[in-house]
């Protein structure tokens, strides 16, 4: 299941991405926007400005924007960076992999082949999205 965090850090960049001016957005009006609790919010943006994503400014017109162009910023990254492993279970994991304790045989593992299925249908899903895909989501949900 998708934490809290992943999930609001999510919608924190399609409404940022979302934004027509492109200006620095502050915490309080997209914690408002999307109802996330502030101080929840400030640590997720915290962790996207520190991987690469966000960039922010302080002061009067300050905030948080995006460093790169929405079309570059696939879901995949994003996740990984929110919610670690994309994988249900370490052994088939692409970037964390680990071997079971309790699998004798991953080749054999009935377990292992479905969760391999999975990982490639969520990863198929993920990097097949972008931030510029929710974000025009987003802008089509706020013109409505």
């Amino acid at each position: 299941m998708l934490s809290k965090k992943t999930k609001y850090g999510i919608k924190a960049l399609a409404f940022i991405a979302s934004r027509e001016d492109k200006k620095p957005v502050q915490t309080s009006e997209i914690a408002k926007s999307e109802n996330i609790s502030l101080k929840f919010l400030e640590s997720i943006l915290l962790s996207l400005r520190k991987s690469g994503f966000l960039g922010s400014k302080k002061g009067k017109g300050g905030g948080y924007y995006l460093i790169q162009e929405p079309e570059k910023i696939k879901m995949t990254s994003v996740v990984r960076v929110l919610e670690g492993p994309i994988a249900m279970v370490p052994c088939v994991s692409l970037n964390y992999y680990e071997k079971c304790d309790d699998c004798p045989d991953e080749a054999t593992c009935s377990v292992h082949a479905l969760m391999i299925q999975v990982r490639d249908s969520t990863l198929n899903v993920l990097g097949g999205n972008t931030l510029y895909d929710l974000a025009r989501v987003k802008k089509k949900a706020q013109s409505d």
